[in-house]
């Protein structure tokens, strides 16, 4: 191996700051500006690409489907991320390269991988597999029985991440290898940054980062370490922005049997809402000033814009509109008001359903084995431009951005002498 390149979710500069975790191994963390929208999926596709969201196309963790008037949550092809990749100079020149657990993987142009797909049963349920390829008698063990429970829900824990490092080290032979690492991701999303478990969640990425540290030493190779967004204290309760469409004759509903399902394709306006953020999808463009007025004058956001091409998000794919909730709130997918009227999924792990994501999933219902619907219980977000950390073994790894350090990367792939030679 000779590069290992570890994404953390939630690795931001205040939260290391926070607990002290500002060293590892010798080697300083340094911060850089994360790309915006901060979440997952844009911050991956910026990873692997070096060019901002407008370009690559990824501007939030979901996408708006035009041509069948739906949104897609959560999507694994590879397709959906546009542009070159960093490491394309390196593969032509006989070095293989590997993605583990990366977002939008599916198809990708590398060597190995690894990623949680699960078969969903017809008449509910999964089978929780990964997908690994290449297929041979080595991989099929990490394919059976992955702690999916762990990786999402109301049993995500920090302790997946130890699985993800054990599948690393036993795994992996290419010579460049991406890794995600959901590790701070759950708790501290479910509880303040003060609360017990959140350390404990610190002090179990300290131990995965060493090992793989000490896995990259034993390999000779190099180890970049790099977050994706900052997690911040929810203090205000959460806004939304599909009520409000609704309320104002834009977002139109289906009534099934008392259950108000969303109807798309008549909707004039419609929030897809993503952590701190939301893109608003406007059907037609005479409507837009008028929408962008009625989101503005609930005055529960810091940002109500309209999207230009020059915009960091300003790709074809996001919303006429983008929202960002006030510091301390952030952005539900919901458009009733009674919890009968709720769409069956509403209760459920349904990340593909819902359009939007919903950090209630991390809860169980109190008393029951559905999923939570108190949106007061979430503690903490993220989505808004931030300061993300980093470290690298290799001195030319650096930038005040995300994208540049996406970029030094990419350098570093370009500046590898043919394999062999």
């Amino acid at each position: 191996m000779k590069h290992l390149i570890v994404n953390v979710a939630g690795l931001g500069w205040k939260t290391i700051q926070q607990f002290g975790f500002t060293q590892l191994n010798g080697y300083a963390f340094r911060n850089a500006s994360s790309i915006f929208p901060a979440v997952t999926c844009t911050a991956q596709a910026s990873l692997r690409t070096a060019q901002e969201p407008r370009c690559h196309g990824m501007t939030s963790n979901g996408v708006f489907l035009r041509n069948l008037q739906r949104p897609a949550f959560w999507e694994q092809s590879s397709q959906l991320v546009e542009g070159d990749r960093i490491w394309t100079s390196a593969r032509e020149k006989g070095y293989s390269v590997g993605m583990f657990y990366f977002q939008q993987s599916l198809g990708e142009a590398v060597d190995e991988l690894i990623t949680p797909w699960p078969v969903h049963k017809h008449h509910g349920g999964m089978i929780l597999k990964n997908y690994s390829r290449p297929i041979n008698k080595k991989t099929a063990g990490y394919n059976e029985n992955f702690p999916l429970q762990q990786y999402w829900g109301p049993l995500a824990n920090a302790k997946v991440g130890n699985r993800i490092v054990n599948d690393i080290i036993a795994f992996a032979e290419c010579d460049i290898a991406f890794v995600y690492l959901p590790t701070l991701d759950y708790d501290f999303q479910r509880y303040p940054a003060t609360d017990k478990r959140c350390a404990k969640a610190i002090d179990l990425l300290k131990q995965q980062l060493e090992q793989l540290f000490n896995f990259a030493k034993q390999q000779n190779a190099e180890i970049t370490i790099i977050g994706d967004y900052e997690i911040t204290e929810v203090t205000l309760p959460p806004v939304q922005p599909n009520l409000t469409l609704r309320n104002a004759g834009y977002f139109a509903v289906r009534d099934v049997n008392g259950l108000l399902y969303p109807d798309f394709n008549h909707s004039r306006a419609f929030a897809m809402v993503d952590h701190e953020i939301a893109h608003v999808y406007i059907r037609d463009e005479k409507d837009i000033a008028e929408v962008k007025a009625c989101l503005e004058a609930t005055g529960e956001y810091s940002i109500v814009v309209e999207r230009t091409p020059d915009a960091e998000w300003g790709h074809q794919s996001a919303g006429e509109l983008l929202l960002q909730a006030k510091q301390g709130s952030w952005c539900a997918y919901t458009w009733w008001t009674l919890p009968q009227e709720a769409p069956d999924y509403a209760t459920h792990i349904d990340i593909h359903s819902k359009p939007g994501y919903d950090p209630c999933e991390l809860f169980f219902e109190r008393w029951s084995l559905k999923t939570c619907q108190d949106l007061i219980r979430i503690k903490g977000t993220h989505g808004r431009k931030c300061e993300i950390a980093y470290l690298s073994t290799l001195p030319q790894v650096v930038g005040s951005t995300f994208v540049e350090l996406a970029e030094a990367l990419a350098q570093w792939c370009r500046s590898l002498p043919t394999k062999g030679k």
